[in-house]
């Protein structure tokens, strides 16, 4: 074996390195999910907007337009992670997919929300008001919370 191939193998027993997560890739596939739980959630771009993280309204647009193009920081892609996991934990407690996407709109009884409906909690604008819900779901599907 080559020193350069030795270099860049794994010593015996280990797992191979999974290659680098190209953060372009990453923007690019949370924004199109994104966009496809707003779609399924009925929500406006103000709301979507919101969710983001309050980019500027051209900004907003043109990640709609081109979401390949997108390059986004961190705070965003945690809203993304959050966003997608309220929707995956939603689609699991809530099998009929009608009733799992306007869940987020119903007004809620449990504490978190005080009667109102997820979707406001949500839109307050702080990454902790998406972790709330996330952490609400997980501990109704019975996970960590």
């Amino acid at each position: 074996m080559s020193n350069a191939a030795r270099a860049i193998s794994p010593p015996p027993g280990q797992p191979a390195a999974r290659p680098a997560l190209n953060p372009g890739d990453l923007s690019a596939a949370g924004l199109r999910a994104f966009f496809n739980i707003a779609h399924d959630w009925s929500l406006s771009a103000d709301e979507q907007i919101v969710l983001l993280g309050s980019p500027g309204r051209s900004t907003f647009f043109k990640w709609k337009a081109a979401p390949q193009t997108a390059r986004l920081g961190r705070d965003t892609l945690e809203r993304l992670s959050l966003i997608l996991g309220i929707y995956k934990a939603l689609q699991i407690l809530l099998p009929q997919p009608e009733a799992a996407d306007t869940w987020v709109k119903r007004p809620n009884s449990a504490p978190p929300f005080g009667g109102r409906p997820a979707l406001e909690r949500m839109l307050a604008g702080n990454v902790s008001d998406l972790v709330a819900v996330r952490q609400y779901l997980d501990a109704m599907r019975g996970g960590w919370a």
